[in-house]
């Protein structure tokens, strides 16, 4: 069962297509046959490729959110995946708080609402399939936004930014979880060696596929550092700009503040 959210899903208008456009259309025509490969392991996924580490990072992002107890409060997790920051997020909030989960990925989305729905919070949550970079809600209608390990497959980041900076309202938070630059000596190489060489053997022993798990591992190595993430939320509007490094940097949350 999905509730309706208060925040009116608004229609996406269609741009032009250029060169750009239908590259960055291939791009994620992959990403989402990549999911949709992985989604019904993809908490497993996960697993590999932190260690089963993800699991405290997302203690971390909701402990930094650290949304009241009290009143309502409402979450867009955006590329929610199977749900874990959602479901620690509602254990966190007050009983009035809820949120809505966007993902583009239907596999992904279903995963989701079946693992959460078996868990007696169906009312406050909704389900949303859209784009990252073309959210179909009203402008400053949520409290926080959230992204874990989404944010590296988007393949227009300065869009998505800008869309979390338009749907947060004036004084909202929006955080992001993502694998980054490990800044601690010698363990880069070893996760090199180990990101490169196990994650890839690993997923195809358990997944019986290594393919999306070496593509995952790649897009890792792709991403932006932790300060030059940092600059591109800052340009999307966001203040009061910061991150925290988790496990010598393999993980970081980045926080930044519409105000």
């Amino acid at each position: 069962m999905t509730q309706h959210s208060d925040c009116d899903e608004q229609s996406a208008g269609t741009a032009g297509r250029g060169l750009e456009a239908r590259d960055n259309e291939y791009k994620q025509s992959l990403v989402n046959q990549v999911f949709t490969r992985v989604a019904g392991r993809y908490d497993l996924m996960n697993d590999l490729m932190s260690g089963g580490l993800h699991r405290v990072w997302k203690d971390n992002l909701i402990s930094w959110l650290a949304p009241p107890r009290h009143g309502g409060y409402r979450l867009l997790d955006v590329a929610g995946g199977t749900g874990d920051v959602t479901w620690k997020f509602l254990n966190a909030a007050s009983p009035e708080a809820n949120a809505t989960i966007c993902d583009i990925n239907p596999d992904m989305l279903n995963a989701g609402r079946r693992k959460l729905t078996d868990r007696g919070v169906a009312d406050r949550l909704t389900f949303v399939g859209a784009n990252a970079e073309q959210l179909p809600f009203a402008d400053q209608c949520f409290d926080a936004f959230t992204i874990a390990f989404g944010i590296r497959n988007i393949p227009r980041r300065d869009r998505a930014l800008s869309e979390a900076y338009r749907v947060l309202r004036h004084g909202g938070r929006f955080l992001c979880l993502e694998f980054s630059e490990v800044q601690v000596p010698m363990l880069d190489r070893l996760y090199d060696i180990y990101s490169f060489n196990v994650i890839p053997a690993l997923g195809r022993v358990a997944a019986g596929d290594a393919k999306p798990y070496r593509y995952l591992v790649e897009s890792i190595r792709q991403f932006p550092n932790q300060d030059q993430f940092a600059a591109l939320i800052e340009t999307a509007g966001f203040v009061r700009v910061s991150y925290r490094n988790l496990s010598g940097g393999i993980a970081a949350i980045h926080s930044g503040w519409r105000l």
